[in-house]
């Protein structure tokens, strides 16, 4: 049984044949990578600069968080609509416009003098995240579908916290050296340039033909099979937003100072970038992704439920990142089963709509959490309450896909 859909039209929307050149591929991905950083960067603008923000234009710290909110917001509108655009225009063009309104959205930030032209800039900004990001999932998708796809993944979905970790030191120096809007330029200039590459140097895998645009929609076991995944993706997602935004306030009350609380839980975020390529690549070597995924989701809730012994703070931060990160690839190559090649980009957009809507109702519930208890541990069992979520999610995908493979 077909979901609704209307007939296709010819684009170059593509279908895989065969496996691409094994090594022309870690190109692509390494092109990519570099391209998907900026987003992170571009991303973490405001919230280096807040404090110059506040001094210089006289903003609450309300409308601080407001802003770097912002940036998501588009996620829960654009998502599908730009699913529906794969069938209109190739997957480089896409990512090149919307890597230039990452850069152009960075660019009125910079001319701000209010909240306005800020909420505007980053709101522009946001729109270039939510295509870009669907599509380099998917290009990855497409190039290593069925060989090395969680490595591949636990790569691409590292360059983030990347951006996020260069912007945190980076954008903070220029704001020191020169001005808060350079901070805001350097990201621009960053994504122009990456995308400007990607559009010049990038190729679909040879082994791709063009064909017809598929139907607009899911059948059935693709659709329930791509919601599991989102829902996988989105749960985990949350659960780290949660663990970076309520950990340091376990560490305060521990009798750590802000500062320092920061810079312990941020230490997670620097393993991940590591752990998340290794745990992809041991899934793909073994074979036992699922084992991976459980036993690492396991030992990153250890290391959360142990956190209130705050005197053990950095090595289970460590900890966290280390086990906390491994999954990320594994559950990420759950898009390459769920869905067809020649339905992909309807499949991501899908995907990304759920995705934006778990990751934007996960925060205030762990805020929420803590306002009833008072207690800034609530949101971290709330945090471990979506790790083992996620995994169960995980779980029930493998269970109906090989029951769906037997039928």
């Amino acid at each position: 049984m077909l979901c609704p859909c209307t007939p296709g039209v010819p684009v170059s929307t593509t279908q895989a044949l065969t496996l691409p050149d094994s090594h022309a591929r870690w190109w692509i991905l390494a092109l990519l990578f570099v391209c998907r950083t900026g987003l992170g960067l571009q991303f973490q603008t405001l919230g280096s600069v807040s404090d110059p923000l506040v001094s210089s234009l006289g903003f609450s710290y309300v409308e601080i968080g407001t802003l770097i909110g912002l940036f998501m917001l588009p996620g829960l509108v654009l998502a599908l609509p730009a699913g529906y655009l794969g069938r209109y225009l190739s997957d480089r063009a896409l990512v090149g416009l919307a890597l230039a309104c990452l850069a152009v959205g960075g660019v009125i930030a910079s001319v701000a003098q209010g909240f306005g032209l800020l909420a505007l800039g980053r709101i522009a900004a946001g729109a270039g995240f939510v295509i870009s990001t669907i599509y380099l999932t998917k290009m990855t998708a497409d190039w290593f579908a069925g060989n090395q796809l969680a490595t591949a993944m636990g790569i691409l979905v590292m360059s983030w916290p990347l951006g996020v970790a260069i912007g945190q030191i980076g954008h903070v120096w220029l704001a020191v050296h020169f001005d808060w809007r350079a901070a805001f330029l350097a990201a621009s200039l960053y994504c122009a340039l990456s995308g400007l590459a990607l559009f010049l140097l990038y190729q679909p895998p040879a082994a791709l033909q063009p064909v017809l645009a598929g139907p607009m929609g899911l059948p059935r076991h693709e659709l329930v099979l791509t919601l599991l995944a989102a829902t996988a993706w989105g749960l985990y997602n949350a659960g780290f937003i949660v663990y970076l935004s309520f950990a340091p306030r376990v560490l305060v009350a521990g009798g750590y100072g802000p500062t320092q609380a920061a810079a312990v839980i941020s230490l997670a975020s620097w393993v991940m970038i590591l752990s998340g390529p290794i745990g992809g690549r041991l899934a793909d070597r073994s074979g036992r992704g699922p084992l991976i995924l459980y036993v690492c989701t396991a030992g990153g809730i250890a290391s959360l439920l142990m956190l209130q012994h705050t005197g053990m703070a950095v090595v289970l931060s460590l900890a966290y990142g280390l086990f906390g990160g491994a999954p990320a690839g594994v559950i990420m190559a759950l898009t390459g089963e769920a869905m067809a090649p020649r339905r992909r980009a309807f499949g991501m957009g899908l995907f990304f709509s759920l995705y934006f809507v778990l990751m934007t109702l996960g925060p205030p519930i762990a805020g929420w959490l803590f306002d009833l208890s008072g207690d800034p541990f609530a949101p971290i069992l709330f945090a471990i309450g979506l790790f083992t979520l996620a995994a169960l999610t995980y779980h029930l995908f493998r269970v109906l896909k090989h029951r769906m493979a037997e039928a």
